[in-house]
């Protein structure tokens, strides 16, 4: 119980010392500056990293405010920005970028990414041709984007490396073995093992590594917005080899694209790329199955640190589609010979029980949120888990108070400004989200399957209601595999 206790104590402290409501502010005012209209602003869900992205609203129009305290990345950033848009490689315009260079606007390209539309035009394998129209844009501009390399962009601005030369290959690897093999208990020989990373490596350089590398180029930095795709999240790029974005792309672990697919797209790439280049298919592939490799080694560490680690379990759904990836790939390394216990050690994943049990189906959680009036008291948990979180929304500003808002709840538009102009209203969210976050992570990791999540106020109709449907959007945009149950009690009287 103490542990629980010092945990939302120290995640209290951390927004009380960076109060969100001073990055809300700051970014307010800077847009502010370019547009006095910009009165609004909604945060937005966070990724792994950690940036924070908000969307800012007026009557017209909507821009994209992104806090971000690691300058260096942020530099990075804009460099790349300003230079493919001389490429003319569709990426967000940069508004305005504040002067300390924490604080930017960008052009809102809408909630659409690549990944986002696979999911809702697919049925299991069978994957509608609008999906592989825009894949294949975005294949035949993926060359474009990766000869800047080439044509002049500023690689001194790469951070934390301006390659992907051995050295990054190596933290890859590394992350791969101590988050992953280490944290699912998968025993190795470590002087082999290191041994096998060094011929692997030496392997991977002796491509052309002069081409700009996205390094992240997968489905969900790829935006789809007025029929074209942009690019989104490259501050990380740096020189490297061309096989590297494109394995990204087509062996997406949660995009599961079926293995035909995947040789189809690669083969169209390799047409578009010769356009440009010339290039030899076949030594092309040797060493495209290797950076495949690596990416999902890579993968791995990320799932092992997020999932196993931190306990974001939302990261072990990955998990099943990178081992079915592994086994698709081990027939089709050239350079298995030469790191024999490399292959070994992934043959261990593959068959390994232990993996298979640390992950875990969708749809296991639920998750039921009720709003309530503490008048008719406080809904009852019908389940076996019993109790759950309680929030009593009284403290804070009533708009049940004023005659404008009697009609009114908690979902309109006019309610919903009346208290997001309130920095308690915005407090409250960020500390009740991140409260609730902690518990369905453990949850997960722990296989239980109910949650309840309660909001009270003094009728029922306008705060708890509008901190239901807040926490309801919130959980389903950061944990699509939770079921979400929403009840507005006194509404559906």
């Amino acid at each position: 119980m103490f542990f629980w206790v010092k945990q939302y104590y120290n995640i209290f402290a951390k927004l009380l010392s960076k109060t969100m409501s001073s990055i809300v502010q700051t970014l307010l005012s800077l847009a502010q500056e370019i547009n006095p209209d910009f009165n609004r602003i909604e945060k937005l869900s966070q990724s792994g990293s950690a940036r924070q992205y908000f969307r800012i609203f007026s009557e017209k129009e909507t821009i994209i405010g992104v806090y971000n305290n690691d300058i260096k990345e942020n530099k990075a950033f804009f460099s790349f920005t300003n230079f493919f848009q001389t490429q003319h490689i569709k990426v967000p315009k940069i508004i305005k970028i504040d002067t300390n260079q924490q604080y930017y606007l960008l052009e809102d390209l809408g909630d659409e990414t690549l990944f986002t539309f696979l999911t809702k035009n697919r049925n299991k394998e069978n994957i509608n041709e609008s999906v592989i129209h825009y894949y294949k844009k975005v294949l035949k501009q993926l060359p474009l984007l990766q000869l800047s390399g080439r044509n002049g962009i500023n690689f001194s601005v790469c951070y934390p490396r301006f390659a992907f030369d051995k050295q990054s290959m190596l933290w890859d690897l590394n992350y791969f073995k101590y988050y992953f093999l280490k944290l699912v208990d998968i025993p190795f020989d470590e002087q082999m093992l290191e041994d096998d990373f060094q011929e692997f490596i030496n392997f991977l350089l002796e491509t052309d590594n002069q081409y700009f590398m996205f390094r992240d180029f997968q489905s969900r930095n790829i935006m789809l917005h007025q029929n074209e795709s942009y690019y989104i999240d490259y501050q990380g790029g740096r020189k490297g080899a061309l096989q590297y974005d494109v394995a990204s792309l087509l062996f997406d672990g949660k995009a599961d694209l079926p293995q035909e697919l995947r040789e189809e797209l690669l083969q169209y790439y390799i047409e578009q790329l010769s356009l440009h280049i010339n290039i030899d298919t076949k030594t092309f592939k040797k060493y495209y199955f290797g950076f495949v490799l690596i990416r999902i080694l890579q993968a791995l560490g990320t799932y092992g640190f997020r999932g196993y680690y931190e306990k974001k379990s939302h990261f072990l759904l990955s998990i099943p589609f990178a081992i079915k990836n592994l086994k698709y790939l081990l027939p089709k390394f050239e350079f298995s010979s030469k790191v024999p216990y490399l292959i070994h050690i992934i043959q261990k994943i593959v068959e390994s029980d232990f993996v298979t049990s640390c992950t875990f189906p969708e749809n296991k959680l639920t998750v039921s949120i009720t709003s309530f009036s503490y008048k008719k008291g406080i809904p009852q948990d019908l389940t076996a888990n019993g109790g759950g979180f309680v929030f009593d929304c009284r403290a804070l500003p009533n708009p049940g108070r004023f005659s404008e808002y009697k009609n009114n709840t908690g979902k309109d538009k006019l309610v919903i400004d009346y208290l997001e102009s309130f920095d308690d209203i915005k407090i409250f969210y960020e500390l009740t989200t991140q409260l609730v976050s902690k518990s369905v992570e453990n949850y997960l990791f722990r296989n239980f399957n109910h949650l309840m999540v309660n909001f009270g106020c003094t009728g029922g109709q306008h705060r708890s209601v509008f901190f239901a449907e807040r926490m309801a959007e919130y959980l389903k945009n950061y944990y699509p595999n939770v079921n979400i149950v929403l009840v507005h009690r006194e509404l559906n009287d």
